[in-house]
């Protein structure tokens, strides 16, 4: 005799009728699938516990509420919900990132404090001031242009009109400030960075 499986459009009635074993079998016919589409996405067997039973539940609120829309699709539809609760994960992720502490990785060699120390910012102010002097020494013209677009942020349309001459004359300008900056850089070996 053939093993006839009862339709999922039919346990899910069943359910929504009150029969809680046809929500059991619904289950136990997916679990596999919809446990490894999401193991498969976040490799993490906790989380995956976590986002399978957050399916579920949204699941049974889902049919309990009268809301599901039976189209012959339960197992698309439950999968659906859990690739957005998986998506869910990831975005809280990025905002409050999860790890675990392992003999490879341990959370306190990636904490650190963003703000600049005084050792850093008097490097930043030197850098700064070798940076000016270095520009004072630059033609006028390509001073002018370069202050323009580095320091005011200026468009080289707007240096252009500023300036009263053309677009390809500013680039000019300002391509051949950067390569005497470079010239004098390396020629007197004068280290920018922080």
């Amino acid at each position: 005799m053939a093993n006839v499986q009862t339709p999922d459009a039919l346990l899910v009635k069943r359910y929504v009728a009150g029969d809680e074993v046809a929500l059991a079998s619904l289950i136990d016919r997916h679990q596999s699938k919809i446990y490894g589409f999401i193991y498969s996405k976040v490799s993490d067997r906790d989380i995956t516990d976590d986002i399978f039973q957050d399916t579920f539940i949204k699941v049974i609120k889902t049919l309990k509420s009268g809301s599901y829309n039976e189209e012959g699709k339960f197992l698309p539809w439950v999968m659906r919900i859990a690739h957005n609760l998986i998506v869910d994960h990831f975005r809280r992720g990025k905002k409050m990132p999860m790890s675990r502490e392992t003999e490879e990785f341990s959370i306190f060699s990636v904490i650190s404090d963003s703000c600049p120390n005084i050792e850093s910012r008097m490097i930043t102010a030197q850098v700064e001031q070798d940076l000016k002097k270095l520009i004072e020494e630059l033609p006028d013209d390509q001073k002018e242009v370069l202050l323009m677009r580095i320091y005011q942020d200026l468009s080289f349309k707007e240096i252009s009109e500023l300036t009263g001459v053309s677009i390809n004359t500013a680039l000019g300008r300002m391509r051949y400030a950067l390569m005497n900056l470079r010239k004098v850089i390396d020629k007197h070996q004068i280290i920018l960075t922080n």
